[in-house]
């Protein structure tokens, strides 16, 4: 595929569970407008210089929180265009949610939990997953679904369609984004 110029330059936040495909829609996205995609993980780690399993171990679920948020903060001060994948539990805070809404073109990557588990189980950074991993993302999607799609403007299942479909979905939307000043 060819890059594109998006019509406007925006920012893309990139929202969903871990699994959702957040990292290969955004890296996709990237290749495709030319714009540089910005990961959760890795603002994390620029930040806090641990990762995000490393942050959870020492110092617990409360710093992580805070990781996500201030990486969250880092990723909506980015010059426009950028596309970033925001963490899942990110938008548990309500004030993130608000952030998030009003940070740019918000895109919702979701999958069944049998989907998301299959991707994300067995990855290092990712210590939810020990243990019931399906059960784990049962329980969450139920909570946060509704956040998700609270915030969203456009909802992709990336269960049934493949990470170059999404990309199209994105850009096709992209061109009802108002022009930024």
């Amino acid at each position: 595929m060819s890059r594109i110029n998006a019509p406007k330059p925006v920012r893309v936040l990139l929202i969903g569970m871990m699994g959702s495909g957040k990292s290969s829609v955004g890296h996709a996205l990237a290749r495709r407008t030319g714009w540089t995609f910005h990961d959760n993980d890795s603002l994390v780690e620029r930040a806090t210089g641990r990762t995000a399993r490393r942050l959870l171990a020492e110092s617990g679920k409360a710093a992580l929180r805070a990781a996500e948020s201030a990486a969250l903060a880092a990723g909506l001060a980015l010059d426009r265009p950028a596309i970033v994948g925001v963490a899942g539990g990110a938008l548990l805070d309500r004030t993130d949610r608000e952030r998030v809404g009003d940070g740019g073109f918000v895109v919702w990557l979701r999958a069944s939990p049998e989907v998301m588990a299959s991707r994300a189980a067995g990855a290092e950074h990712r210590p939810w997953l020990e243990g019931d991993a399906v059960g784990w993302f049962r329980r969450t999607v139920a909570e946060r679904d509704p956040l998700y799609a609270s915030v969203s403007d456009l909802e992709i299942d990336t269960g049934v369609t493949a990470v170059e479909g999404a990309v199209d979905a994105i850009v096709a939307g992209l061109a009802s984004v108002p022009s930024v000043p």
